[in-house]
């Protein structure tokens, strides 16, 4: 009998915890997505290959379209990191320069009228 390091093997049963994604707004966030495939990966010990093949299965709708048309991501080579970091460019939260000025002034006029509410408060 020979003694060594014990043999890990991979379960992939937990692949009923990952939710399907489709990358709208109305569903898991790609954040949760990814949290959900990383358990479960830890816990099943699955490889990066692993988290990739079933993060790509785990696709719907216009998620499942990014990744159709994202060749690159079709590669043996693609890593899990490089995977997720395409995800990641494509649904990235970008706001023009008028909506950051607008919620800006919001956040402004919020606390100008947190300040005269206290101010009244403290007059009474």
């Amino acid at each position: 009998m020979s003694v060594g390091a014990p043999t890990v093997h991979k379960d992939l049963s937990f692949v009923t915890l990952v939710p399907k994604w489709s990358g709208s707004d109305s569903s898991v966030t790609f954040e949760e997505f990814l949290s959900s495939t990383e358990s479960a990966a830890k816990t099943g010990h699955w490889s990066g290959t692993d988290k990739r093949e079933i993060a790509v299965l785990k696709l719907t709708d216009s998620a499942k379209l990014f990744y159709q048309g994202s060749t690159e991501l079709h590669a043996e080579s693609t890593t899990w990191q490089s995977f997720k970091n395409a995800f990641r460019r494509r649904h990235e939260v970008v706001h023009t320069d008028q909506y950051n000025f607008t919620k800006l002034q919001t956040a402004r006029q919020k606390k100008a009228n947190l300040r005269k509410n206290l101010q009244i408060g403290v007059e009474v």
